[in-house]
């Protein structure tokens, strides 16, 4: 029998490599920076797209808001390479700009399928671009830190990293978020236990009505 983790890395390379030949895709003058980390993970982080340094490394946050993200996963007991880390658009926009809505359109198809290969619990988006990609009509100033019911998955919206290096006030903001999701996901769990075992009791699927 092949094991998961077998076909899921085939399933990641042969979507890596869709986006490689996807001549129709925008940034292509840029590098490809698909995504990385533990791929059975139960918690994907999402950015918007690349800057400098992920373009030249071809990794996702490793300048300074990525050095931010790894201090902040160490700081709550966590290690980068435990969860899976990426971005919405998977090349570099011209002079870092914010990527525009008919590049976010054409990357998506292939998010998705990440998303579905990755199959994680949690999603945490990283800025108000990856959060509207899940969440249209929110607002990052409102509703990062809060979770929100995804179909079956929890997503929580926190400030990206880059924004929380620009003052003390959104430091502060990312951090207190940040240090919730243990608690967050933590709660995510015992709910979706218990529907379980009320869905198992009543034979039959239950929804899950209030979210904290």
């Amino acid at each position: 029998m092949i094991s998961m983790d077998l076909v899921k890395v085939a399933a990641l390379r042969d979507l890596e490599l869709r986006l490689t030949n996807d001549l129709d895709l925008p940034l292509r003058e840029s590098n490809l920076v698909f995504g990385e980390g533990n791929i059975d993970t139960q918690v994907l982080f999402i950015g918007e797209a690349p800057g400098m340094n992920e373009d030249l490394q071809k990794r996702p946050f490793v300048g300074r808001g990525g050095q931010l993200l790894n201090k902040m996963l160490e700081h709550i007991g966590w290690k980068r390479e435990e969860v899976y880390i990426t971005n919405i658009v998977k090349r570099r926009p011209p002079d870092n700009r914010d990527p525009l809505p008919e590049e976010i359109a054409a990357y998506k198809p292939y998010l998705t399928e990440q998303i579905r290969i990755i199959d994680p619990k949690i999603i945490v988006t990283l800025g108000r671009f990856a959060m509207n990609y899940f969440l249209p009509m929110a607002k990052i100033t409102r509703d990062q830190g809060k979770a929100f019911k995804l179909r079956e998955k929890l997503l929580v919206p926190i400030l990206h990293p880059a924004a929380a290096l620009r003052g003390n006030e959104a430091m502060a903001t990312f951090r207190a978020s940040f240090e919730k999701l243990p608690l967050i996901i933590k709660k995510w769990e015992s709910l979706t236990a218990e529907a379980a075992a009320l869905s198992t009791e009543k034979d039959g699927p239950q929804e899950q009505e209030k979210l904290f």
